[in-house]
């Protein structure tokens, strides 16, 4: 059985990342986040540069647990709305190259972090199976080219529930939406999961307690 995970370019690339997240990412946004007033008066464009330095991955279990759901459903077309420096893209496009090809589909607004992100994946040797888009995802996803496998969101926590009604009509019946930091951040995800707890919309969901907490919906 293949497991890309366990390549050594792949394994070093991953250990970089999480010890760098771990050794710098609380005292940035702590100073990102210092001031209040300064936080909530900024544009999503604005807030994205100010945490530029800040890789904001998930951990290296959900990391895997990412790996292993997209394993599972044989996904080949993988969005992830929020890229940053590219950690769970990763896990995505090993999960692709060890189902027979495939893309992930990544839209990051931060330009310095896309250009983070490529380089990470060519040093995992994992570019062929990723696609990373730069600018607003409302207008970067509008064209997935094709069936949606698996939908992944870790970026502003508001924007969820936009993000996944532009792309409901590419989730294909069975396609997984896992959304992240469901109980770090509950007032900013209470709409969305509202919405994916609706029957009417759709779709089956539980709260995982991993990481800081994976919501898994499933399209039916």
């Amino acid at each position: 059985m293949t497991n890309s995970l366990l390549l050594p370019e792949v394994q070093n690339v991953l250990e970089q990342l999480h010890s760098l997240a771990d050794a710098r990412d609380e005292a940035i946004v702590q100073q990102v986040r210092g001031n209040e007033a300064v936080w909530n008066a900024a544009s999503s464009q604005q807030k994205a540069a100010m945490l530029q330095d800040a890789l904001l991955p998930v951990s290296s279990d959900a990391g895997r647990f990412l790996y292993a759901v997209a394993r599972s459903i044989s996904a080949k077309r993988v969005v992830e709305f929020g890229t940053s420096f590219g950690v769970s893209t990763i896990y995505f496009a090993a999960a692709l190259k060890d189902n027979g090809g495939g893309v992930v589909i990544g839209s990051e607004l931060e330009g310095s972090k896309v250009a983070k992100a490529s380089r990470h994946l060519a040093a995992a040797g994992l570019s062929p199976f990723a696609e990373i888009r730069a600018g607003d995802a409302m207008q970067t996803l509008r064209n997935v080219g094709g069936a949606i496998d698996l939908l992944f969101l870790d970026g502003w926590k508001l924007m969820y529930p936009d993000v996944l009604k532009l792309l409901m009509p590419s989730l294909r019946r069975g396609s997984v939406v896992l959304a992240d930091d469901v109980t770090l951040f509950p007032d900013d995800v209470a709409s969305y999961l509202a919405f994916v707890r609706d029957p009417a919309n759709g779709f089956v969901t539980t709260t995982l307690p991993l990481g800081d907490g994976i919501e898994y919906s499933v399209k039916l």
